[in-house]
């Protein structure tokens, strides 16, 4: 059931009308509850199990780790949590990559190997990560474990951000169950604008572009560098508006509910270095492996070697953690050494800049601007050139087609020119949406409920939705991880 069908419609709108009929908390919850996992039992009723199993290994740990009498007991009961979650993960995501990683080597020492028939549950990195943050926020003492346990498993399981994020913590979303939503028409129609955004950026804008992407990346040796290169970008945008796309319906189906989501992007592409890229960037995975991963490896302390180190570890487990193949390793690679570099050359970077533009600025005030803006220039286009070439390994179905298409974009090769207008007309949504927000119009962007113009912005997405929606869904991108 994906949020731009009919089928989800009619089931929203019934959950709505549920859900703000409901006289106290402990009825609405379980309407929630039940419906958030009538909603992930229409994707496969199997996997309701794994879900299910999770959510009471965490509910029972963190109250035993709360209780415990001292610290060796609540780490071993952490263990216990992270080798009940990660060892469900690793085994459905994955133990057929491994296994195929392993077969040239086993194969050589005479053992014969063969992939397992594993279907991957949609939304166990997300609903994973979720947990996790729980049971160690407990450990750490940040919260306390929540009493009962239907709130915990709505946590869980509420289906807005069940299969594809924002990842919310349990300090963000717990508390607001201890009090009964109070119904306000600027929030509930804030949602509707705002589910409004996201199906246009995924059915109008996303799938739009996919259309060029999909051909383009199937048969990259056939067309030009300026084609392929026109593809890169293409995907840049598909993969913004479908995943921004998707949070924007989460988010919005949550604050029509009575609830708060953290936002998870930002206007990405106009990052001036990659670190400020993943503040931007699906922010709530971002601030995960910061919290979680980065920190606890030791951060920025202990030198640069150190700090390097632990940027590549996090980097690698986060490109791990979106698939199962070495284009998504190296995916993360890349942006691990990104870090690195820019972190190093930092300073060494300003003052070569500095001083190749010092003979125009010297004396001038409006030419030391002019530095600074040079500076951030610089920063920028490095910060593009990384993302952009990370896309294409992220996009790419093996290292080979990867390479050789970073190869035949980068060198200018012959081929097809083919630039399809609806995809061109795509990009240039993308650039001038994230150039408006630099401008005095950014209050316009956010459709605020008591601005005249909202109504008709509104009617116009309807209309929009309505006329130039394809024919057929294509699944979000961020459902396969």
């Amino acid at each position: 059931m994906l949020f731009t069908q009919l089928e989800f419609l009619l089931f929203f709108v019934l959950v709505l009308l549920l859900v703000w009929s409901s006289r106290t908390p402990r009825i609405r919850h379980s309407f929630l509850l039940l419906a958030s996992y009538y909603f992930y039992a229409y994707w496969d009723y199997r996997f309701c199990g794994l879900i299910f199993l999770s959510t009471v290994i965490d509910f029972i740990v963190a109250r035993r780790i709360d209780r415990a009498a001292n610290h060796r007991a609540k780490r071993l009961l952490l263990c216990l949590s992270l080798f009940a979650n990660l060892g469900l993960l690793g085994f459905f995501k994955y133990c057929n990559f491994f296994i195929d990683s392993a077969a040239p080597l086993l194969e050589a020492m005479g053992l014969g190997t063969s992939s397992l028939s594993i279907i991957l549950p949609v939304g166990i990195s997300f609903y994973t990560f979720q947990t996790l943050s729980y049971t160690i926020d407990v450990y750490r003492g940040m919260i306390k474990p929540v009493e009962r346990w239907i709130d915990f498993a709505m946590y869980v399981s509420f289906f807005p951000q069940l299969v594809a994020g924002p990842i919310v913590r349990a300090s963000e979303f717990l508390p607001q169950l201890q009090r009964m939503p109070q119904w306000s028409s600027r929030r509930f129609y804030g949602g509707v604008q705002q589910m409004l955004r996201g199906a246009i950026k995924k059915v109008i804008l996303a799938d739009r572009l996919a259309e060029m992407v999909d051909v383009v990346f199937a048969g990259s040796d056939l067309y030009s560098g300026a084609t392929l290169f026109v593809a890169a970008c293409a995907y840049a945008g598909q993969i913004y508006y479908d995943f921004s796309g998707y949070s924007d319906l989460a988010i919005g189906a949550a604050k029509m509910l009575g609830y708060r989501f953290p936002i998870n992007f930002r206007h990405p592409y106009l990052a001036t270095s990659l670190s400020d890229f993943w503040r931007r960037w699906h922010m709530t995975l971002s601030r995960w492996l910061r919290d979680y991963l980065y920190i606890s490896l030791g951060g920025s302390r202990g030198g640069t070697l150190k700090t390097s180190r632990n940027l590549i570890i996090t980097m690698l487990l986060g490109g791990l953690w979106h698939g199962a193949a070495w284009t998504f390793v190296l995916w993360g690679l890349l942006h691990g050494l990104g870090l690195v570099v820019e972190r190093f050359f930092r300073s060494t970077t300003r003052k070569i800049v500095d001083r190749a533009t010092v003979d125009l600025t010297s004396g001038d005030q409006s030419f030391s601007r002019l530095r600074q803006h040079f500076h951030v220039a610089v920063n920028a286009m490095f910060t593009l050139s990384v993302v952009l070439a990370g896309w294409v390994l992220f996009r790419s179905e093996s290292l080979d087609t990867a390479v050789a298409y970073l190869l035949r974009m980068f060198t200018g090769a012959d081929g097809i020119d083919w630039f399809p207008p609806l995809a061109i007309a795509a990009i240039a949504c993308l650039v001038a949406e994230h150039l408006l927000w630099l401008t005095r119009f950014r209050p316009m962007m956010r459709l605020r409920f008591d601005a005249w113009y909202s109504p008709i912005l509104t009617a116009i997405m309807v209309w929009v939705l309505l006329l130039y929606a394809p024919v057929g869904f294509r699944p979000f991108v961020y459902f396969q991880f």
